[in-house]
């Protein structure tokens, strides 16, 4: 059996997605980090982007994250964002509708929002 690391993604407002993975990559105000069993200890402010989980049956799950933490130690990840999207649960059209409104809003933030769901969906 591969080596695992424990994965809490939690919301605000739910627990998004909870489980054993042998990876996980997000996005940091450092830039990009990957994260395996074994990992040093880290604390991280987490950035808008995708979330990649590889989990320990070897399926991938992906989420939209719109800021937080991220968190290792003890081989336990917790990503603890204020806003996280499965990509499973992202509606396209939606994002694509949100998209448009916040440029023609010159609203920066609902745009990186809207982007982020989108790329998160095509990563899927």
């Amino acid at each position: 059996m591969a080596a695992e690391l424990h994965v809490e993604l939690v919301a605000a407002d739910r627990s998004v997605w909870s489980g054993e993975a042998t990876l996980v990559v997000a996005r940091t105000a450092s830039g990009d980090i990957g994260v395996m069993p074994g990992h040093q200890p880290l604390l991280g402010v987490l950035e808008s982007g995708p979330v990649t989980i590889r989990t320990s049956e070897g399926s991938t799950v992906v989420a939209a994250v719109h800021g937080g933490f991220i968190s290792f130690a003890d081989n336990k990840l917790s990503l603890l964002a204020e806003i996280a999207e499965l990509a499973d649960e992202i509606d396209v059209q939606r994002a694509e509708r949100a998209l448009e409104s916040a440029k023609s809003a010159e609203d920066a933030v609902a745009e990186r929002r809207a982007e982020v769901r989108l790329r998160t969906v095509s990563v899927r």
